[in-house]
């Protein structure tokens, strides 16, 4: 069975990806850095080279070729990927695949992306808090509705990477 984490960007998807992969001993897969190893390349530096729509198209045919060949692995995706071009779909097709939604509040994930905003190329443009936290909320109003479809949801405020790993497992078992 494959898992895939998906929700905002900062909600942890690659922290508590690793540490399920750890704690089931099943394999780690970050998408963005898989994305990045085959095109030789930054998702900052595609986006500044090419923009949205191209990365958003590579995005999905990697998705659907690690989907097809991956088994027994964790799969964090970037914030974006269930929200575009048919990929929550892809998704939820996948009989050996099971969807958790990282739920984080838009107070939390402001907090944790305002300083670490000069790595995501999609806010590395905003330069105060309520600046970043319009345009989370924007996004959160627009991806809420792909994330709620995931098979299952963990609330990931106010707790450690532990108690979400094993909320997370608890649900999918």
């Amino acid at each position: 069975m494959n898992i895939v984490l998906m929700g905002y960007m900062g909600s942890g998807k690659s922290l508590i990806g690793r540490d399920l992969a750890s704690k089931l001993k099943l394999e780690y897969l970050d998408l963005d850095d898989y994305i990045e190893n085959q095109e030789k390349k930054s998702i900052f530096k595609i986006f500044e080279e090419h923009g949205e729509i191209y990365f958003r198209k590579k995005e999905t045919f990697y998705l659907k070729t690690v989907l097809d060949t991956f088994e027994n692995t964790i799969i964090s995706l970037g914030g974006g990927t269930p929200c575009f071009v048919g990929n929550l779909e892809a998704i939820k097709e996948k009989e050996n695949a099971k969807s958790l939604y990282l739920h984080t509040s838009l107070d939390e994930l402001t907090r944790r992306l305002f300083a670490e905003r000069s790595k995501r190329p999609l806010i590395s443009h905003l330069n105060t808090q309520e600046e970043l936290k319009d345009f989370v909320r924007k996004h959160l109003f627009e991806r809420s509705f792909y994330y709620n479809q995931a098979d299952y949801k963990i609330s990931t405020d106010q707790k450690d990477a532990n108690q979400i790993s094993e909320e997370s497992i608890a649900a999918l078992f």
